[in-house]
């Protein structure tokens, strides 16, 4: 179902892949999918076929190419530590110019409703890609959103955490309702991560299916 492609960019060529519906019909649509800080690994690009398999257009770009490629890290105290160290060499700047031509590519293809869904530090890129690019946004515990959240939103926004997660305090959701009111937004009985079904220590099956219905609700909204 997928593929690896490149996409040109303000930041160099960026590998990314691409999964596409399986079947002839019309996509219902197309997905920017943003990575965690640990790379475009195996769960970010099953993440992608999931989304492929249910009708729409998926693109995950290797948004640390430009610092480093081809990066795939474990969910351990060296990768965080290395993948925070990227994140931080990249810049949330870039990361939306990256997410831009992505956009651009799927436009050039003839799509025109496009959304990003993103995970963690890619879900404060979902967030700017909303307030930036205007494009629909589904972000998961984004932890770094708070210092942006007086940005407005540029187009329908769902914001998910997990109740238990000690990377984004309960004062910091509460600042997302008070600044974002106009976003979905949903707390989950779960911890940082919960999406992560390669990551026994974070994966909650039950959330995970709980968060992707309410996702695949607003995807069938915000891009009619």
């Amino acid at each position: 179902m997928g593929r690896d492609i490149v996409v040109a960019t303000p930041s160099g060529p960026v590998a990314a892949w691409r999964a596409d519906p399986p079947y002839k019909a019309a996509a219902k649509g197309a997905i920017v999918v943003i990575q965690e800080i640990f790379g475009v690994n195996a769960h970010i690009r099953s993440v992608a076929d999931g989304y492929a398999a249910a009708g729409y257009v998926a693109i995950a770009p290797a948004l640390f190419d430009p610092v480093a490629r081809n990066v795939e890290l474990g969910y351990d105290a060296d990768g965080f530590k290395r993948g925070l160290a990227l994140a931080g060499e990249l810049g949330l700047d870039a990361a939306v110019g990256i997410v831009r031509a992505t956009r651009d590519l799927l436009q050039q293809d003839g799509h025109r409703q496009i959304a990003v869904i993103g995970f963690c530090w890619g879900g404060t890129v979902a967030f700017l890609a909303n307030t930036r690019l205007g494009l629909a946004a589904v972000s998961y515990y984004g932890a770094r959103t708070v210092p942006f959240l007086d940005e407005p939103l540029q187009a329908p926004m769902l914001f998910h955490f997990g109740a238990h997660d000690s990377a984004i305090p309960a004062a910091d959701i509460e600042a997302h309702r008070r600044h974002q009111p106009d976003a979905e937004l949903h707390v989950h009985p779960a911890g940082h991560g919960f999406n992560r079904d390669v990551d026994p220590t974070h994966y909650d099956a039950d959330a995970a299916a709980e968060a992707r219905r309410k996702t695949m609700r607003f995807l069938a909204t915000a891009l009619r």
